[in-house]
């Protein structure tokens, strides 16, 4: 069963939806998964899949829109504050925690690309959450995200320096695309994310995120901490052929992680953790992860 919900995250609304085991007896509590979604994605995306299968394997699951995006409450649009996104997922696993069928001492958190270097920072600060599932983690470090293309960073920079100047002087919000074809300015660049962010079921997406957010993002780093995390036990699932955070980056950040910790390496490329067989495969070990840990 599955239940359109709200709750309240620094005075704005959030929308999502409660997803409840069907064969959850009356006054039984169960324990809850808390689920966070890509850059810039909304609740319709990707989300869904992923939480039948939690929800069928007896897990509460949570999805829902960040402030500032598809059905949630905030202004500007599609304003991505790392900081603001975790507690977006803090104030989530407090609104989950006091519903009656849920069992508080056991929360777990998912999440999926940028998503799943949100959920390291938050298992690393909220000891609530008791298991942590990253699957093809956006967790570059600053300067890791530099290295890529110095040349194009320092670019970058200078654009959202003239943003910052013009944001003082008039107020005004500019934004960029996630995705754009080959040749235009955008966040998300390459054909693989431009066809696969537009081929997601996504109504309320919207191609777009201030250039503000481009200058929090570079502050936040989400794995600088890891070794913190621990006793959370924490699940990798990255791929092989990743793009946006290469497997060596992933297996370095693993490396600092401290124990209860696993990982579990597809041979494929991002987007396909999204679709069959590798959405069940991925599901599946975040499932035994949860259950082990829950």
């Amino acid at each position: 069963m599955r239940k359109d919900i709200t709750f309240t995250s620094k005075g704005l609304r959030c929308s999502g939806w409660l997803y409840v085991p069907d064969d959850l007896k009356t006054d039984a509590k169960a324990p809850a998964i808390v689920m966070a979604t890509g850059f810039t994605g909304v609740k319709e995306a990707v989300l869904p899949d992923f939480a039948t299968q939690f929800v069928n394997a007896g897990f509460m699951t949570l999805v829902f829109d960040y402030r500032y995006f598809g059905d949630s409450e905030g202004e500007p649009r599609s304003q991505n504050f790392p900081l603001e996104l975790v507690e977006d997922c803090r104030n989530a696993i407090t609104w989950v925690s006091d519903q009656p069928e849920v069992d508080s001492q056991r929360i777990g958190i998912w999440g999926t690309s940028y998503g799943g270097g949100l959920v390291l920072y938050v298992g690393t600060y909220d000891r609530r959450v008791k298991a942590v599932v990253s699957q093809v983690p956006f967790a570059l470090s600053p300067e890791q995200r530099r290295a890529v293309n110095p040349e194009n960073y320092d670019k970058m920079s200078r654009i959202l320096l003239r943003d910052r100047i013009e944001r003082y002087k008039t107020g005004v919000v500019n934004y960029m695309k996630v995705v754009a074809p080959e040749g235009e300015p955008c966040v998300l660049h390459g054909k693989e994310a431009y066809e696969e962010y537009m081929a997601m079921k996504q109504p309320n997406w919207r191609n777009q995120v201030t250039l503000e957010s481009l200058e929090k993002m570079r502050e936040f780093d989400p794995a600088g901490m890891v070794h913190m995390i621990s006793p959370t036990a924490l699940l990798f699932i990255p791929v092989e052929k990743d793009i946006f955070c290469p497997l060596d980056v992933v297996k370095e950040i693993y490396e600092r992680a401290r124990e209860p910790k696993a990982i579990t390496v597809l041979p494929i490329r991002h987007f396909e953790t999204y679709s069959e067989p590798w959405l069940s495969k991925a599901a599946s070990a975040a499932i035994n992860w949860f259950k082990k840990y829950l």
